[in-house]
């Protein structure tokens, strides 16, 4: 009974330590882990940043990394999203707020309309923003990732986790590049579309939006394909500039350009095995993009706002009228003449004082850009100076360093030599110093010695050779005695035959 009471306590403890640990973690990414390429987060970190899986409807829609400093998400992660509802009015757009952002140990886990919100969140916008924080402002909410991600109408993207401050125009084109990237490029491009894994996020700038919302920087976007055998992984960046377009960058170009250098997709989205033909083929819808995007820059006309945007369009009927029904207007007089040529001369004055008012503030912002420029060059120049001046001083230090160290080691070797000298004895030091007289005594003797000895080697040699011309001569002498001998005694025995 003991042991089962024990395994009870422990379960038990360990079911309070997870559940204080997803509290102390906010949540985690949990079930938004299969938003990620092979299951992994990017290494992007923030030192307060919160993983918050961003659900509607039931079900898990968005994995996102907020920064509850900047009121601001760092990234959305998505996977596989749905065709994009078709055109036509949609509803007006219920934004929502994440209640663990506030309230880490809420058990909330859908997302919350602001109004109710208000009663069941604590603190609420004390660590996110609020809709509250755009009034008055030139900023809109702009989503990461506007696309719904559930049903056609889905609110899984109004959520203020998933936006971030920008200008009317800035979240026309951003939301426009990526429905027509997405529907032209990348869904075509990877088979099967569940296996296309999408990253969309905004750096953060120095600049807020009252004091408490981060303006971002520069929004980027990161797509990795995971289909066999023909995947692939490219980015793209998008400036908050009115004249820029959408850039298409590599993986790890645009890995470079975020904080840290973080690696977005586990090993590169196998960059070993990726499909190059596929990358171009994206490549040149970019560049439709982009130049579509030029087009209708140079189009006049100001962008929809948010709500124009959201809201169905009303009926153009009765401003469609014939001309017949309205009634025929009257002569102007004078007056009328010279009112319409006021109000002329007042819109021509108005123009001229606008376009001298954008040509001042582009001449101005020039001339900062200029100064700024050459300022941070100056700095760099300056710095760089300042550390080879910094460093002349070092490095004379060292060559003196050195140059101690050397006359410390000759002093040392100095030294010991002396003292080995002095430690030797007295008779040994004569010997050594009587060495050399006594070399210089014996040489007369050694050549002497030498002389003898190179005499009698010659005397023996020149003995050697008499002796062996003596021999010879004997020898020679020998057989000529013997032949003569012999000859003479045959002619005795010729002759005394002769006389019988």
């Amino acid at each position: 009974m003991g042991g089962c009471g024990a395994l009870l306590l422990g379960a038990v403890l360990a079911a309070w330590a997870a559940r204080a640990g997803r509290g102390a973690d906010d949540g985690g990414f949990g079930a938004c882990g299969g938003c990620f390429y092979s299951g992994t987060p990017p290494s992007l970190r923030a030192p307060d940043g919160l993983r918050l899986c961003q659900r509607s409807e039931g079900a898990p829609r968005l994995a996102t990394l907020y920064s509850p400093g900047l009121r601001a998400p760092l990234y959305s992660a998505l996977r596989a999203p749905a065709p994009p509802a078709p055109p036509g009015p949609r509803p007006a757009p219920r934004w929502l707020l994440h209640p663990k952002v506030d309230d880490p140990d809420s058990e909330l886990e859908d997302g919350l309309e602001e109004s109710q919100a208000v009663a069941m969140v604590p603190g609420l916008g004390t660590r996110q923003a609020l809709s509250a924080d755009y009034l008055g402002s030139e900023y809109e909410r702009g989503q990461l990732w506007p696309l719904s991600l559930g049903s056609a109408d889905g609110p899984d993207t109004w959520a203020l986790t998933n936006a971030v401050p920008m200008r009317p125009w800035l979240r026309r084109r951003w939301h426009a590049n990526l429905l027509g990237l997405l529907e032209r490029a990348l869904r075509p491009q990877c088979q099967p579309e569940d296996r296309l894994f999408l990253l969309a996020g905004a750096v953060p700038s120095g600049d807020t939006l009252q004091g408490r919302v981060a303006l971002p920087a520069f929004l980027w976007l990161a797509a990795c394909c995971a289909a066999p055998g023909g995947g692939w992984a490219m980015g793209f960046v998008q400036q908050p500039r009115e004249d820029a377009v959408i850039e298409d960058l590599m993986l790890r170009d645009l890995e470079a350009l975020l904080p840290s250098r973080p690696q977005l997709f586990q090993s590169h989205c196998a960059e070993s095995e990726q499909d190059t033909e596929r990358m171009k083929s994206i490549l040149e819808v970019v560049n439709q993009l982009q130049a579509e995007d030029r087009a209708a820059q140079a189009q006049p006309g100001p962008p929809p706002s948010e709500a124009e945007e959201a809201a169905p369009q009303p009926p153009r009927e009765a401003e469609e009228a014939p001309e017949e029904a309205a009634p025929p207007r009257k002569p102007l007089g004078p007056l009328g003449v010279l009112v319409k040529l006021l109000r002329l001369l007042w819109g021509l004055a108005l123009g001229v004082l606008r376009a001298t008012l954008q040509l001042l503030d582009f001449l101005c912002w020039q001339a900062l850009g200029c100064v700024r420029g050459c300022l941070c060059r100056l700095g760099a120049f300056l710095l760089a100076i300042g550390g080879e001046l910094l460093a002349v001083p070092w490095q004379a230090l060292r060559v003196l360093g050195g140059v101690g160290r050397a006359l410390l080691r000759m002093l040392c070797c100095l030294l010991k030599a002396v003292c080995r000298l002095l430690a030797l004895p007295l008779r040994v030091l004569l010997d050594v110093a009587a060495f050399p007289l006594h070399t210089l005594g014996a040489v007369p003797l050694v050549c002497r010695d030498i002389a003898l000895g190179l005499g009698g080697t010659l005397g023996l040699l020149l003995d050697a050779a008499l002796g062996t011309a003596g021999g010879l001569c004997q020898l020679l002498f020998g057989v000529c005695r013997r032949f003569c001998f012999r000859a003479a005694a045959a002619t005795t025995a010729a002759d005394g035959s002769g006389e019988f």
